[in-house]
């Protein structure tokens, strides 16, 4: 009963969290590219960790080391990795911002990402300054 209770209540929090809040202005939105970046490195992170426990849901590596150092080892990775995709990606620098909530998502799967983002919101003293201007390409004169 607790197990059916806890995973309903995951799920429930899942799809609340992943649900898109009304913006007044568009307002400090996150790029499409930072969001495809946080999924793909939790993916690789989430198959690393089942990875080293020899694909098995319960815990039980046969190599000594344990579900903590685990988790740890494939978070560093994630925060590691996750700006370098999405620079890549977005074909731009990252902000602070940007870098944050991918961190965060490492951190804490679905959920860690939307904190993040809502403590930027309510804390705008934390950004340097705006985003990144694109590059314009100069039109070159036919002689």
């Amino acid at each position: 009963m607790k197990r059916s209770f806890a995973l309903a209540a995951a799920v429930f929090a899942a799809f609340v969290f992943t649900t898109p809040a009304a913006e007044a202005g568009g307002r400090n939105r996150i790029a499409k590219e930072v969001k495809v970046a946080a999924i793909v490195t939790g993916a690789a992170a989430t198959a690393t960790w089942f990875s080293l426990n020899a694909w098995n849901w319960r815990w039980d590596n046969p190599h000594g080391l344990t579900s903590l150092a685990a988790y740890g080892a494939t978070t560093l990775g994630c925060m590691a990795v996750a700006p370098m995709v999405g620079t890549v990606l977005a074909k731009r620098p990252m902000t602070m911002r940007e870098g944050h909530i991918l961190a965060g998502s490492c951190v804490l799967p679905i959920v860690g990402g939307y904190l993040v983002n809502a403590a930027y919101n309510n804390n705008p003293q934390w950004e340097a300054g705006a985003a990144p201007a694109k590059k314009v390409k100069k039109a070159r004169k036919k002689k």
